[in-house]
């Protein structure tokens, strides 16, 4: 049984009022701190290299350019 799997069935059987606290206590969980430590673990190990190179590659000929706050945000939106 996976760990995954295991940490499931523990919570299914935690009485209503632990569940709910796990609950707000999992909402208060940084999963986006994981997803900065394993980019900045993907560039230091050169698993990003490739990437910035066909973006330098990209910018000096031509084929990218710079967007302004509006557009950035206007993206974001999309």
């Amino acid at each position: 049984m996976s760990t995954v799997t295991q940490i499931l069935e523990a919570v299914k059987r935690l009485p209503s009022e632990q569940k709910g606290e796990f609950w707000d206590r999992l909402r208060e969980v940084d999963f986006e701190d994981a997803w900065d430590r394993q980019i900045e673990a993907d560039a230091k190990a050169g698993r990003l290299d490739a990437f910035w190179q066909q973006a330098l590659t990209d910018i000096k000929a031509g084929r990218a350019k710079s967007l302004d706050d509006d557009e950035y945000e206007r993206l974001l939106k999309s």
